[in-house]
C-alpha cells in the first residue's frame, strides 16, 4: 500500500550540507549593487565573485583550492569603468570569463591558472554595442566563442568573441529584459521581460517564435529556464504577491503543465537547473533557504523534494557545472552561497552506502569541448553538447588561450595603457608575462640584498683604512 503512496525516486533523500568553516572563502566584500543577478560564477577551476570597488567595477577570481581568508590586497580583475552587473564562465574553456557592466560594455577575460601578482586590467576583447548598461551575460551551450548579451536598452546582441564582432541583434523587447536562457542545443532561447511576457526566440531567424502574456499574474520580476526536454520552467509572483513556479510547453502556451504556489516572500527566485538529474534548485535573494524540486513526466510534473535551511540570508549564488562535483561522495550538485562577507559552498548529496561509482546518479554530462564552430551554427546546424563520463571524476584540461582574430575591435581602439611603449609586454601570453614579472621581483630582491652586503663591506673596509681597528 505504501509503495503506491510514496513516489519512487533516487533523489527523494537528497540533503544539503554546508562546508566547514575552514573550507569557506572569508573576507570577501560582496557587491551591494541593486541588480537581480547571482553576483557569483563558478566552474571546476575558479570561483568568481562581483565585489565592491572604488572607481569602477571589479570582481574577484579565486582558484577553488584557495579557501580561508582572502587577503585584502588580493589582485582583482578591474577594467570596467562602472559597477559589474553579471559574470559568466565559458562552458568550453575554464579560463575564460565574460562580464557585463553599467559602463555599457561587455568584456572577455583570460584568467591565468596561477595566482596573479597584480590586478588583471586588460581584457582579451571589449564588446561595444549597447547604449545602456549590460545586465545579462550568457554563453552559448554548444558553440565555440558565441556570447549573448542583453542590456537596459532592451537589445539582445549575439557576439563572436573570437573576432569581437556582433553577429545578431534583436530588438523585439519593448521593456527591460529580466533574464535569458538557452535551450540544450542552443537553437532557441527564452526571455522574461518587464512587459510581463515570456518569449521564445529563434536568434538565427531573428524572430520571436512563441510568447505567453503573464505566465505569472504578478507584476514582480520573473525568471525562465529551458529544461532538457524543451519545456520552460518559470518562477514569478501571483496577483497577491505570492511566489509561484510553473512548467510550460512552448508549443502550447495556453495552459501550464504545472503551476505551484510557494510562499509570500519578496525575493526573486533564481532557478538553477541540472539537466542530468532534472533537478531544479530555487534560491531567493534575501532568503536563508534553498528549495529543490525534481521535474518528471508524471503528474504533478514538478515534485517538491526538500529544503536546505540556514540562518544567514544569501546575497547571491553560484552553481557548479556537473563536471566539478565530487563523485566519490555521491555529490550531485554544489552551490556557492554569498553572505555579506564570505562565500560558503553547499553540497547536495544522495545518501549511499557503497563507495563504488554510482552509474545511475552520474549519466554522461556536458564536457568542455564545443560541438560546433560559429560559422556552422550561423548556417543553421544544431548539435547537442559533447558528453564526457564522470566515472573517474573530472580533471579540468590545462589552460588554453583564447585566440582572437586580427580584426578584433581592440585593434582599432588603442588603450591608453598600451600607447606608452611598444615593448610593454602586452603581446605576450598572460602566463609568460606573469612569470617574467615574478622573475623581475626576485631580481630586485637580490639586487637590494647585494647592495646591503656591499655597503656593510665598504663600512668595514673604511674602518680598516682609517686605522680604527
Amino acid at each position: 500500500m505504501s509503495r503506491s503512496i510514496v513516489r519512487q525516486s533516487k533523489f527523494r533523500h537528497v540533503f544539503g550540507q554546508s562546508a566547514k568553516a575552514e573550507q569557506c572563502y572569508d573576507d570577501i566584500r560582496v557587491s551591494k549593487v541593486t541588480w537581480d543577478s547571482s553576483f557569483c560564477a563558478v566552474n571546476p577551476k575558479f570561483l568568481a565573485v562581483i565585489v565592491e570597488s572604488s572607481g569602477g567595477g571589479a570582481f574577484l577570481v579565486l582558484p577553488l583550492s584557495k579557501v580561508g581568508r582572502v587577503d585584502k590586497n588580493y589582485p582583482l580583475v578591474v577594467g570596467h569603468s562602472g559597477p559589474v552587473l553579471d559574470i559568466d564562465w565559458c562552458p568550453h574553456n575554464d579560463n575564460i570569463l565574460a562580464s557585463g557592466s553599467e559602463d555599457c560594455t561587455a568584456m572577455v577575460w583570460q584568467i591565468p591558472d596561477h595566482v596573479p601578482t597584480r590586478p588583471i586590467t586588460d581584457p582579451i576583447v571589449v564588446l561595444e554595442g549597447h547604449s545602456k548598461r549590460v545586465g545579462i551575460i550568457t554563453w552559448h551551450p554548444t558553440t565555440r566563442n558565441i556570447l549573448l548579451t542583453a542590456g537596459s536598452d532592451n537589445l539582445i546582441i549575439i557576439w563572436n568573441v573570437g573576432t569581437g564582432e556582433p553577429l545578431i541583434s534583436m530588438d523585439d523587447h519593448p521593456d527591460l529584459i529580466y533574464n535569458v536562457s538557452w535551450n540544450r542545443n542552443g537553437s532557441l532561447f527564452c526571455t522574461t521581460c518587464k512587459d510581463r511576457r515570456l518569449r521564445v526566440c529563434d536568434p538565427r531567424k531573428r524572430e520571436v517564435v512563441a510568447e505567453r502574456l503573464a505566465p505569472h499574474e504578478g507584476i514582480r520580476p520573473m525568471r525562465a529556464i529551458f529544461t532538457r526536454e524543451g519545456n520552460i520552467f518559470t518562477t514569478g509572483f501571483t496577483r497577491m504577491s505570492q511566489r509561484e513556479l510553473g512548467l510550460w510547453d512552448p508549443t502550447n502556451f495556453e495552459e501550464p503543465i504545472a503551476l505551484l504556489e510557494l510562499d509570500t516572500s519578496n525575493g526573486v527566485l533564481l532557478p538553477y537547473y541540472d539537466p542530468d538529474t532534472n533537478m531544479v534548485y530555487l534560491c531567493g535573494k534575501g532568503d536563508s533557504s534553498i528549495r529543490y524540486f525534481e521535474i518528471t513526466e508524471e503528474p504533478p510534473y514538478v515534485h517538491y523534494v526538500s529544503t536546505y535551511s540556514s540562518k544567514e540570508p544569501q546575497r547571491g549564488m553560484g552553481f557548479m557545472p556537473k563536471r566539478g562535483v565530487d563523485v566519490s561522495k555521491c555529490e550531485i550538485a554544489r552551490l556557492y552561497k554569498l553572505h555579506e562577507r564570505k562565500c560558503e559552498p553547499i553540497m547536495m548529496t544522495v545518501p549511499r552506502k557503497s563507495d563504488l561509482f554510482q552509474d545511475d546518479l552520474y549519466p554522461d554530462t556536458a564536457g568542455p569541448e564545443p560541438a560546433l564552430e560559429p560559422e556552422e551554427w550561423l548556417e543553421g546546424r544544431d548539435e547537442d553538447p559533447i558528453l564526457v563520463s564522470m566515472r573517474d571524476g573530472y580533471i579540468p584540461p590545462k589552460s588554453r588561450e583564447l585566440k582572437v582574430a586580427k580584426k578584433n575591435v581592440l585593434e582599432s581602439r588603442p588603450s591608453p595603457r598600451r600607447s606608452m611603449s611598444s615593448c610593454d609586454g602586452s603581446n605576450l601570453p598572460p602566463q609568460l608575462l606573469e612569470k617574467l614579472l615574478e622573475e623581475i621581483q626576485n631580481l630586485k630582491a637580490t639586487v637590494l640584498s647585494q647592495e646591503k652586503r656591499i655597503c656593510d663591506l665598504e663600512n668595514k673596509l673604511s674602518k680598516y683604512t682609517n686605522g680604527t681597528v
